[in-house]
């Protein structure tokens, strides 16, 4: 009806897809979400150079959020964080962040995914391609304003308030007009309570994996470990020659230290030794149908992510395919490059041309392996052969190859890679938790409240 597309100044027909108008037809007792929350848009402006600003440490500066960082499990992705200096996060007033904000991207391929910003640090900004939903306080419970937008009659609003073609995007009147519905305090502050309890179970699993790299760093000798950093080094021609390599940062001391170091434990060995496969990917062939495929993004220090946004592709029976099991390494790419991760799922899975398999024989662990080259003996090797320059930098598979590992007992293998475990399943009790928190205000606007308290108690 004209009244309708007059009444949202849209004519894109995306605004009025009939899936998104039959679901908002179900939401009762409604309110604006500007009425229930002041709208933060961070203002366009805020692009800071990867090199000039992204140079404080972790620890000493500030941590900036970027639309990549909201990923689409309802949590902030903190396996690539970036910080900025505290004196660029002063001049950035109107991103700030705090605790009980919920944050939507507003621009990219990513635009509407949601976090909750149940943690925060004294200081924490954003990019322009964040939205800050602040709730006014005791209008609303955040996390449960974040469980309805991240939910199916959410998503469906925001999707039909997207604008744009190629470059799609959130504007600040659209965020105001969304519309949240009110359920009894009792039934919000359930949902809130579940949603929380599910953060927290996901922080806890880093700590498995901090622990188990520090097992690793303890049975190697390294956990106090601080390596030479001379002003200046010589090395021979024969040297160089034998490498195959002429830039000073591959024959940096602490490398070889480190390698000597390794095999002075008497476990030292060669990587490609170990390993029964060493392929990178190829570019995939994109298809509706077929099996996912694994590129860059989704391989993060100590997990690999399959989710429902990864592409699939085409196969052949010859083409190489990632097994249970598997080490995946990233190859290219300043930020991910070098990061490692164990292939856990059951299902297989295709390798994008950014992505290497490595396939370790029965007597290394391939968990065990992932926390190696995830830690300092491993990425300091990663420092020392990669190649290029200019933001292009490559790992080959030849170069991973020559990689010195050290190839533990078995008991030390089997500590490490029962800490890793704990935190693979603490992670898919508290993603089953999320789910069942979104499904609960779904269920209380389809059926009933009991209906909705009952899915949050088939979870405790």
């Amino acid at each position: 009806m004209f009244s309708q597309v007059a009444e949202r100044e849209r004519i894109d027909s995306e605004s009025l897809l009939k899936t998104s108008l039959d679901l908002a037809a179900r939401l009762v007792r409604m309110k604006r979400l500007d009425s229930v929350a002041s709208v933060a848009h961070v203002s366009d402006g805020n692009h800071l150079s990867i090199a000039s600003e992204f140079d404080a440490e972790q620890g000493t500066g500030v941590r900036y959020l970027r639309g990549q960082d909201i990923s689409g499990d309802m949590v902030l992705d903190d396996r690539n964080e970036v910080y900025i200096p505290e004196a660029e996060y002063d001049k950035l007033a109107r991103s700030h962040i705090f605790q009980g904000d919920v944050l939507i991207t507003i621009v990219g391929a990513n635009t509407g995914q949601t976090a909750l910003v149940d943690e925060a640090p004294d200081k924490l900004t954003a990019n322009c391609k964040l939205g800050i939903l602040r709730p006014k306080k005791g209008a609303i419970p955040p996390a449960y304003l974040h469980a309805f937008l991240a939910g199916r009659y959410g998503q469906a609003q925001i999707m039909a308030a997207k604008r744009g073609g190629g470059q799609t995007g959130l504007i600040l009147p659209d965020l105001k007009a969304l519309t949240v519905p009110r359920l009894s305090a009792t039934l919000e502050s359930e949902i809130a309570r579940a949603s929380l309890r599910a953060h927290r179970q996901r922080r806890t699993v880093y700590q498995y994996f901090e622990e188990a790299e520090c097992s690793l760093l303890r049975a190697l000798g390294l956990e106090s470990w601080e390596a030479p950093e001379p002003l200046s080094y010589i090395r021979t021609s024969s040297e160089v020659f034998a490498a195959d390599r002429l830039d000073a940062q591959h024959f940096q001391p602490r490398f070889k230290v480190l390698t000597d170091h390794i095999n002075a434990s008497g476990y030292g060995a060669q990587l490609g030794e170990w390993l029964s496969e060493i392929q990178r990917g190829k570019q995939p062939d994109y298809s509706l149908e077929g099996l996912p495929v694994v590129n860059s993004k989704h391989v993060l220090r100590g997990e690999v992510r399959l989710e429902a946004d990864n592409r699939r592709a085409a196969y052949r029976d010859v083409d190489l395919l990632i097994q249970t099991g598997d080490v995946l390494m990233n190859g290219t790419g300043v930020g991910t490059i070098g990061r490692a991760a164990a292939y856990l799922h059951g299902a297989k899975a295709i390798p994008d041309n950014h992505v290497t398999i490595l396939r370790p024989r029965k007597e290394l662990d391939a968990v065990y392996l992932s926390v190696f080259l995830n830690s300092i003996a491993g990425q300091w090797q990663v420092e020392q052969r990669l190649r290029g320059s200019s933001g292009q930098i490559e790992l080959y598979p030849n170069d991973i190859s020559k990689f010195r590992v050290c190839v533990a007992p078995l008991h030390v293998q089997r500590e490490i890679r029962l800490a890793v475990e704990k935190g693979f399943e603490q992670k898919q009790r508290a993603t089953l938790l999320l789910v069942a928190v979104r499904r609960a205000v779904e269920v209380a606007i389809e059926e009933s409240e009991s209906s909705a308290l009952a899915v949050l108690e088939s979870c405790k």
